[in-house]
């Protein structure tokens, strides 16, 4: 196989060249399973966007496999190839040989983040990002200054300008998907307990996120309501942070285990039957804790069995079953689309049950769109620091929801919310993005839609 031109040149008989270290590297026994057939190359988003082989899950087993070996460098030429790859896993769900990409792709990342030394701004960028999305109080800070940012049309004005883009396309990218602050964004009004509505069958936590809490708040409301209404006690401990899920994708391993740690911590007393999560990136890296913390001999048991307890919420209300009576979102027929986060559908192999609950909504058809399980380009923050692929996967992605002829957009994960947000507005379609939480509770209240 050749290595592309920016890739590792007449390197392979050079030894002690800088690698992985012995800290858990990519397992040899998992590279040897490729057997390099290429099913994977067709599913990749990053393939189909650069049309490199080194930029596709096949590209990256190899060159993991040489690093390991030692025949090539871990250097700039072939970290860009692992920067590339979004972690969408759709290469999981596609390859017939069952290779754990997964965790391929996490254990060289985390090699990575500890033995390459990344260039000043790409530095600046990443403290910025970890420093930021992970803590939900930095976050609350800078509310007030964003909104006065976009109440003076600043934004509107960099954006028209293209200043911004100039200066940092990356900085540009991330003022791009900046969603509107409103007075909600400034609430944290969820108590600490809310009883369920008529007889109790479980008992359930729930985790409010970092983005989610704060420019999405009212999807965990309407989650609470949702789970309430089915009967469900909701626990939601304040002491809760970040899920870990950005630092634990990047290969920020000791904030990724830090996080993780308070997050276990924050729900040990609750008594909780399960802990439900609405957020997609979020619940996938909640259910890999027993991997996180696989080290770590005081919270090994406790990591496996939070994860055990982990719920999606739509994965949890389609296996309780809904007791609450839904009632039609219009005054007529509803065409919907569901938008699959790849979290969701290939990180925890939920597919049909969010399908499932919006169907039981009266007056609710569903429509399936082209390359369904094809990324959006979000991926956690790879549209920040990824934005040119980034933005062709968003251009590709809503035109196919737009092919579909669906009123409106049911998305699972906030993510991918704000990049087909901003790509409905780029091509000039209003329509409506709307978690299916935020739809069973309109369904639920008797509330009619406004589309």
């Amino acid at each position: 196989m050749q290595v592309s031109e920016n890739s590792v040149n007449n390197t392979a008989s050079i030894k002690n060249l800088p690698g992985f270290d012995s800290n858990h590297p990519p397992d040899p026994k998992l590279i040897d399973t490729c057997v390099h057939c290429g099913f994977c190359l067709s599913t990749c988003p990053s393939y189909r966007v650069i049309g490199k082989e080194m930029d596709s899950p096949r590209g990256r087993i190899y060159l993991m496999d040489a690093i390991n070996e030692g025949d090539i460098a871990l250097n700039t030429a072939t970290v860009e190839h692992f920067d590339s790859c979004l972690g969408c896993l759709a290469c999981v769900s596609t390859c017939p040989s069952g290779v754990q990409y997964d965790k391929l792709i996490s254990a060289t990342r985390h090699q990575v983040e500890r033995n390459y030394s990344r260039s000043l701004p790409d530095k600046l960028i990443r403290q910025l990002i970890f420093a930021l999305f992970p803590n939900p109080d930095i976050l609350r800070i800078l509310l007030v200054p964003l909104f006065v940012y976009q109440k003076l049309g600043i934004s509107k004005l960099l954006q028209a300008t293209g200043i911004l883009q100039k200066i940092s396309p990356r900085l540009a990218a991330m003022e791009s998907i900046l969603p509107q602050i409103t007075a909600k964004s400034f609430q944290d009004n969820l108590p600490d307990i809310i009883p369920a509505k008529g007889t109790k069958r479980y008992r359930v936590g729930m985790i409010l996120g970092c983005v989610q809490r704060l420019f999405f708040s009212p999807v965990n409301e309407a989650t609470v309501r949702v789970l309430t209404a089915n009967g469900c006690e909701v626990v939601i401990p304040k002491s809760q942070g970040c899920c870990a899920a950005l630092p634990e994708h990047q290969g920020q391993t000791e904030q990724a285990k830090a996080l993780a740690r308070q997050m276990i911590d924050s729900f040990a007393d609750t008594d909780v039957d399960f802990v439900i999560i609405n957020a997609a990136g979020c619940g996938h890296t909640l259910k890999e804790y027993g991997h996180i913390l696989a080290d770590d001999p005081e919270y090994r048991e406790k990591a496996e069995d939070f994860a055990a307890k982990v719920k999606d919420a739509q994965e949890f209300l389609a296996t309780v079953g809904l007791t609450a009576k839904l009632s039609p979102l219009t005054d007529k027929p509803l065409t919907l689309v569901y938008q699959d986060a790849c979290h969701l559908l290939h990180g925890q192999k939920i597919s049909l049950q969010p399908r499932q609950l919006l169907r039981q909504i009266p007056g609710v058809t569903l429509r399936e769109p082209l390359d369904a399980a094809l990324c959006c380009g979000s991926a956690g923050v790879y549209n920040l620091l990824q934005p040119e692929i980034a933005e062709e996967l968003g251009k590709q992605k809503v035109q196919n929801l737009l092919n579909t002829g669906a009123n409106l957009i049911a998305s699972p994960n906030p993510g991918c919310t704000l990049q087909i947000t901003k790509h409905l507005e780029l091509q000039g379609k209003n329509i409506a993005v709307m978690h299916p939480m935020e739809l069973l509770d309109y369904a639920i209240q008797g509330v009619k839609l406004k589309l």
